[in-house]
């Protein structure tokens, strides 16, 4: 393991560099190999001045006074980093770890998509930065940052957030700083299956472009802690606005569970967009449900609990559901996943956009209809092996939440040692299992993790030269 400790201004600072990958997985008994643990002045890993084709992994950054990841090329009068000049290509981040941020978790392209103004040989310009083309950001652990989970901005092509586990942000409570991720101005990102849990921002902000989907996420307690007594602070679960959307471009929000945020589930103001659909959507327990239930607002919009002021906005809202407690919803005790007489099931909205996976990354639909909501239930995901599902992606972990056992199946490309581990969520390893010599094929690996404690864990599985992580609950026998 690589460890920074520093009184220094960052813990790295990657400059003018193309095609580098920084990665952690080096070290078989610790899933993170680079850990960054203090950085008293500064921030945790700048990716800074003319840098693209990079990616960064299994790294763990903490306590640092600034962001954690800063992945950009802000505008000057000295570099080339223009939008006529420069596009950040191929931005991945993934599998890290970050705790104690004090502004951003990650700070992702410029959140000035519409120019700058710096001051050149004694004139002030207005310089336009430069774009983000192909951003994958996914498989993060956030947790406690003063400012955002995450800020991704100027992404105006190929750009994809998922799979990312945040907690607690915006414990500084900055005004225009207080979200769990926020997709900025001139961003064109999916953001799917992320959960974003107890923090004192809005769930997830939406400043782009248009013409991306916002499904599969869970959303639990936003801003519940944020001036809990003050109703008129109000936060959000999903919040949609018209910083930069490009005229008659679409919002897509399907699938996602919004479980007790502080005032509306989804609070939709863009009214520059077009043909827009919230469909099939949880909502449990908004704080404003009597603000509505009483007329507080002169215009209810289409359904409670998704709140939409203003009558031009031009959308449908379709097959969601609400409901004051969870209990109604049939979610089970370990999460929200459905049990067998959830009248969510099979009762969602036909359209789907493409969406056909749920929060666990199995398929969906299963049965006749969709299921509102981030989970699809499917009594295969039971463990039951007559009914193991089709291998997707690449390896597959089933089931989740796991009670005693859980298996994984994976596509084999060539005889190969497969080795897998299991972490806690600082990445310190707890079990391992080792399979000489396996054939080529779809194959299984089973463990039995009875003997953890309740939990979120890590794992990675090795196969041959290629690994491959992700992440199980582990709850207690009922």
């Amino acid at each position: 393991v690589v460890i920074i400790d520093t009184d220094h201004y960052y813990g790295i600072s990657v400059e003018n560099c193309r095609h580098i990958r920084i990665t952690g997985t080096g070290s078989n008994a610790d899933f993170y190999g680079f850990q960054i643990n203090r950085v008293l002045n500064g921030g945790g890993i700048g990716f800074l001045k003319l840098s693209s084709d990079f990616e960064l992994d299994h790294m763990s950054i903490k306590n640092v006074l600034f962001s954690a990841i800063v992945a950009k090329s802000d505008p000057n009068c000295l570099f080339n980093s223009t939008r006529d000049k420069f596009t950040q290509y191929n931005t991945l981040i993934h599998d890290n770890y970050l705790e104690n941020i004090g502004n951003e978790g990650m700070y992702i392209g410029s959140s000035r998509f519409n120019g700058q103004t710096v001051t050149c040989n004694g004139t002030d310009t207005l310089l336009m930065p430069s774009f983000l083309d192909g951003v994958r950001v996914y498989g993060n652990i956030i947790k406690n940052t003063g400012w955002d989970g995450m800020q991704i901005s100027s992404a105006v092509n190929n750009c994809r957030i998922y799979d990312n586990l945040i907690m607690f942000d915006s414990q500084d409570e900055i005004y225009g700083q207080m979200s769990g991720i926020l997709i900025g101005g001139g961003s064109k990102c999916d953001c799917y299956n992320n959960y974003i849990s107890n923090g004192k921002g809005n769930g997830i902000e939406s400043y782009g472009l248009g013409g991306y989907r916002i499904f599969n996420n869970i959303i639990e307690n936003p801003g519940r802690s944020y001036y809990p007594l003050d109703l008129k602070k109000m936060v959000f679960g999903i919040l949609v606005n018209d910083i930069s959307v490009q005229h008659d471009s679409s919002f897509i929000i399907l699938f996602n569970d919004i479980i007790n945020p502080k005032s509306d589930g989804i609070r939709f103001l863009s009214i520059v967009s077009n043909n827009n659909l919230i469909a099939s959507n949880a909502i449990i327990n908004p704080g404003n449900f009597d603000y509505y239930e009483n007329g507080g607002f002169s215009y209810k919009g289409i359904d409670s609990y998704v709140m939409i002021p203003d009558k031009s906005s031009r959308i449908a809202v379709k097959n969601n559901y609400f409901a004051r407690t969870s209990d109604s919803a049939g979610f089970a005790a370990s999460n929200f996943s459905l049990l067998p007489q959830s009248p969510l099931i099979d009762v969602g909205y036909p359209e789907n956009h493409g969406v056909d996976f749920d929060f666990y990354h199995h398929l969906r639909p299963f049965g006749p209809g969709y299921d509102i909501g981030a989970f699809e239930y499917n009594p295969a995901y039971l463990g039951n092996a007559e009914h193991e599902p089709a291998l997707k992606p690449m390896s597959t972990l089933f089931p989740n939440p796991v009670k005693t056992n859980f298996t994984i199946r994976y596509q084999n490309q060539n005889r190969s040692e497969v080795v897998l581990r299991i972490f806690n969520l600082q990445g310190t390893k707890l079990l391992e299992h080792v399979r000489n010599q396996v054939p080529a094929g779809a194959q299984t690996i089973a463990e039995n993790v009875e003997d953890l404690p309740e939990g979120i864990y890590l794992y990675t599985l090795r196969i041959g030269n290629q690994s491959h992580s992700g992440r199980f609950v582990k709850v207690t026998p009922k």
